[in-house]
Order: structure tokens, then C-alpha cells, then sequence
């Protein structure tokens, strides 16, 4: 997922002050961000397994994850006015360890509720962090750099996003042959018991990556935050004259909206990439896709002795599998990272409404043209996704606040609840696809969004 918004940069540091300290953790909270979230995508389909689950069900993942960001943001701005951004920063992280430490007891347990409530507290501790780390990035330097600051910790979400489904893909879905055969053989209660231990021999270590990170905040001198300076502020009460709420403005409601189903398609579309997958019943993969995985996956081996396991490589000649799922899950974050690096400076060249449009039609006509298609095209159309993903954040959100002055914080608040897209969005192509008639109706869903999307881009914008 994108980044959360910031405020208006300022900057009232001198400007011979070296930021580079404070920016790296930044830069490394960002990377963490997009490496827990992007996490649940191989997640889901190894719980939806281990704990028996309908698609439905199993959505549940990411209902208890971005669920946080809805219930939690309003409480995080209070929690951060008593305790202050760095304090702030490190409960956040602190949350982030119990959180994980829990997938402990859950995976030994194979209790679903267990790791739900894991995945709340995860979420709840990534709320208060991008709550706390945004507003840094925006002043840790010169204004005028704030949006180069911006792309930075961008890209490294991006990274974080498209690395962690390959390392998590390995220790969930990983094994050799002669393993996933001598599984496949015994008795289904006792293969569900023994695949839970991948997970539960992978997470003793994971609560220890944010409370290390916890400890080395609190004893760092992050720089004051200040509010905007008293001109500007009158300057945006003269722009706001007559209105008297953020949702005054049609256009933040319609953007609202836009980061809503955004959110939502984008993390609904990595959720199902795998079931998705599954459903092509693909027998063979292509000579691309086969040398895709295998040099991923030779890249990525080694880090599984993090994790306490051996490497092993992943069989491609077993047609389509949940591993080379996580190796397509992965491709689909990298798009958007790819994306991020590229927009950067289309954005700068092109209008950037232009290029909204055009990544929102482009993404209805991928997912449509998947729909008419089958086996492996229809897959790689969907990972295509993820490259017209990658510049709507930074291009609905300025288009959202446009002209809202004084209710400019009121309504970033706002767009941050609307992350709650990806607890709604995802759950409903589940029920489609338990009840509705199959995954090929449940990925309509991502197509009615990226039209929205467009119509956002076309009108709902403007300013009325």
C-alpha cells in the first residue's frame, strides 16, 4: 500500500542542520510498514488452509487489519498529543512486537480468532506509527524538497511491500518435493498440524525487528514539529471563506471515496492473487515465468536462515502452486515499486491528473480483459495491476485537499480513515466468490473501482 499522507511541510530548523540521522529511520519505518502489510497477501491463503476457511472467511485478514487504521486513527492523534511524535513513534513500534509475538500461540493453536487479534494489534501499531512518521518526513530538511523526501520513504514501502511475500512465500509455502509429498500423504488433521509449525517456527524472532527498532528510537533527538505559521493560516481562511466542515467540499467527499476504493482494490487484488491463480488451473507455466521464480527464488533462499529454516527450492514444474503464487505476489508490490521510481519524474513532465486517467482506465481494461482471458495471460494481467497502482496516492490526495484551507488537517484525517477500503473491499470479493459464483464474479469488484477511480479523474475532482 501507498504511503499515508503528510501535513503541509515547514521547516524551522536551521538550515545548516543535517537531517540524515532521523531521515534513515524514517526511511527504515516506511520499509517496515510496507513489509507487514504486504505480508497478509501470502498469509491469507495459509490460513484460509490451515484453518479450513471459505474465501470469505479468510478475508477476515485483512477486515482485522486496515479495520485498525479506522478505529485507531482518531485515538493515535490523541494518544500523540499526550506522549509527543517520538514517544509516540516507539508505543507504536512496542505494539507492533506484542502484536507479532502473538502469531506465536496462534500458530501452534491453528486458533483463527487468536490470529486475527494478532493482525488488530499489528494494525493498531502501524496506525500510530504512520500517524507519528508522516509529519516528520515533512520537515526533516528543506520545504522544497519535501516531495523528493516523500518519494524516498515511498520507494522504500514499495520495497518492503515486494519483499516480504517472497521471503513470507518461502516459510509458508516452501519445501521440496519429497516434503510436500510425504505431507500431502497423511492424514488431513495432522498435515494442517504440521504446515501451522512453518508459521510458528518462523515468528519467535518477528515481535524482536519493531522492539529493537523502539528501543533505538527512544534514546534518538528527532526534531520539533510545528504548526503552520500564523499567515498561512489566514491566508487558507480566506481561500475556505463560507464553509464550515471539510465535508463542505464535494471534492474531498469524492476523494474520500477515490482513496477508499483505491485502497481497496489494491489490497484486494494482491489478496486473491493466489486464489486467484488456483482458479486458472494452470498446469504448466510458461519458460517466463518459470525463470522468473527460479531466480527469485534463488535470490531469496538465503534469507530463510533468518528464519531459522533451510533453503529449498521452489518446483516449477509442478504447473501453478502456492509458492510460485507468493513469487507472483511479490511481482504484483515490485509493479508499483517500479511505477514509484518511474512516475517520479512523469509527474514532474505530465500533468498529473492526465495520468491518473490514464492509469485508471488502463487498470479497468486489465482487469477486464483477464476476465475474457484464462490461465496463465489471465493471471499476469492482474500482477499488472500493481504498475497502474502505483502513482494514484500522491495523485488523488493533493487533488482531495485541493483549496480545503483551514480544514486541510480536518479533512487528511478523513483520507486516512478511508484506508479502511482495504478491510471492506477485500471481504466483499470474498462473499462474492463463496456465494456469488466464483472468483472470475468476485474480480468485477476491482473493475467497478478503477471505473469510480476514472470518474474521480475526469470530474469528481474539480473544486466546487
Amino acid at each position: 500500500m501507498a504511503t499515508a499522507p503528510i501535513t503541509t511541510p515547514t521547516n524551522t530548523a536551521a538550515p545548516t542542520r543535517s537531517y540524515a540521522g532521523p531521515m534513515l529511520l524514517m526511511t527504515t519505518l516506511f520499509f517496515l510498514f510496507g513489509a507487514v502489510t504486504n505480508f497478509n497477501d501470502v498469509l491469507m491463503p495459509y490460513l484460509k488452509d490451515i484453518c479450513q476457511l471459505t474465501d470469505f472467511q479468510s478475508t477476515a485478514v485483512q477486515f482485522a487489519f486496515f479495520g485498525a487504521y479506522f478505529l485507531m486513527s482518531l485515538p493515535a492523534g490523541f494518544v500523540l498529543k499526550k506522549l509527543g511524535y517520538q514517544r509516540g513513534i516507539v508505543v507504536g513500534l512496542l505494539v507492533m512486537a506484542g502484536g507479532a509475538l502473538l502469531f506465536i500461540p496462534a500458530a501452534d493453536s491453528r486458533a483463527f480468532g487468536l490470529f486475527l487479534s494478532a493482525l488488530a494489534v499489528l494494525g493498531a501499531g502501524i496506525t500510530l506509527l504512520q500517524v507519528a512518521a508522516n509529519p516528520y518526513v515533512s520537515v526533516l530538511g528543506a520545504p522544497r524538497s519535501a516531495a523528493a523526501r516523500v518519494s524516498i520513504v515511498g520507494v522504500a514501502n514499495n520495497f518492503g511491500g515486494s519483499l516480504s511475500p517472497l521471503v513470507g512465500g518461502l516459510v509458508l509455502f516452501g519445501g521440496s518435493v519429497a516434503l510436500k509429498a510425504r505431507l500431502a500423504a497423511l492424514p488431513l488433521a495432522q498435515r494442517l498440524g504440521e504446515e501451522s509449525q512453518a508459521g510458528e517456527s518462523a515468528l519467535p524472532g518477528a515481535g524482536g525487528l519493531p522492539g529493537g527498532a523502539g528501543r533505538r528510537v527512544l534514546f534518538l533527538k528527532l526534531p520539533d514539529i510545528d504548526a503552520l505559521p500564523e499567515e498561512e493560516i489566514l491566508e487558507h481562511r480566506a481561500v475556505a471563506a463560507g464553509r464550515t466542515s471539510a465535508l463542505k467540499f464535494p471534492h474531498l467527499v469524492l476523494g474520500i471515496g477515490a482513496i477508499f476504493v483505491y485502497v481497496g482494490v489494491e489490497v484486494g487484488l494482491g489478496s486473491f492473487l493466489i486464489r486467484y491463480g488456483e482458479s486458472q488451473g494452470i498446469q504448466q507455466l510458461s519458460a517466463f515465468t518459470q525463470s522468473l521464480v527460479r531466480g527469485l527464488n534463488v535470490a531469496t533462499n538465503y534469507a530463510l536462515v533468518l528464519f531459522g529454516q533451510e533453503a529449498s527450492p521452489i518446483d516449477t514444474t509442478a504447473g501453478f502452486t502456492k509458492a510460485v503464487g507468493a513469487v507472483m505476489v511479490s511481482s504484483y508490490w515490485f509493479g508499483s515499486l517500479v511505477g514509484r521510481l518511474v512516475g517520479i519524474p512523469l509527474l514532474l513532465r505530465f500533468h498529473n491528473r492526465a495520468l491518473l486517467v490514464a492509469v485508471c482506465a488502463a487498470g479497468a481494461a486489465l482487469v477486464g480483459a483477464s476476465l475474457l482471458s484464462h490461465g496463465e495471460t489471465a493471471l499476469w494481467l492482474i500482477v499488472l495491476c500493481g504498475l497502474m497502482n502505483s502513482i494514484m496516492w500522491p495523485v488523488i490526495f493533493p487533488l482531495a485537499i485541493t483549496g480545503l484551507g483551514p480544514f486541510t488537517k480536518q479533512g487528511s484525517s478523513y483520507l486516512i480513515m478511508a484506508i479502511v477500503g482495504g478491510a471492506i473491499i477485500p471481504p466483499l470479493m470474498g462473499w462474492l466468490a463463496t456465494n456469488g459464483g466464483g472468483l472470475h464474479v468476485a474480480f468485477v469488484v476491482p473493475m467497478l473501482c478503477y471505473l469510480y477511480l476514472l470518474f474521480y479523474a475526469l470530474s469528481g475532482y474539480r473544486v466546487r
